[in-house]
């Protein structure tokens, strides 16, 4: 099982081997690509999921410091902020350039903001709609590899 993100195409793609077995959009960084602290750019290269956070929670459960707050988002609760929302994938940098992935917080996650995946408009992580992130979620394990590029 391999993990790609093309983010010219705000695409992710999940491999078995050769076999493309998944497809999602995604939103990727509104700042661009970029592995620097503080950048809140989504960052390039060979990462590994290291964590899965939230594998009972409800569709649209709010995560902040990635702990359940007990809140549940639906699309009528209208709201600016960027939520973390139903499931967290922790991505971890495999190269020099990335390895403070981890320390930066980047993750797959849901997303309050659905009608903006397909666009660049996270701040550094990778959001795909609630139930793509579900779905991704139960496909993959800790130590997946990840390419964005």
């Amino acid at each position: 099982m391999h993990i790609n993100v093309a983010t010219t195409e705000q695409q992710l793609t999940v491999h078995d081997g050769d076999v493309v077995i998944a497809t999602y959009p995604v939103s990727t960084s509104k700042f661009g690509l970029g592995e620097s602290e503080g950048s809140h750019q989504t960052p390039r290269g060979h990462h590994i999921i290291t964590e899965k956070i939230g594998a009972d929670a409800t569709s649209g459960t709010i995560f902040k410091g990635r702990i359940p707050t007990g809140e549940t988002w639906t699309p009528e609760v209208a709201t600016e902020k960027d939520l973390i929302l139903t499931r967290i994938l922790w991505l971890s940098g495999e190269e020099p350039h990335n390895v403070n992935s981890h320390d930066r917080y980047i993750y797959f996650h849901g997303t309050n903001q659905e009608h903006l995946i397909g666009t660049p408009a996270s701040i550094g992580c990778i959001r795909l709609t609630n139930a793509d992130i579900i779905s991704l979620f139960d496909q993959v394990e800790v130590g997946t590899p990840v390419t964005i590029f």
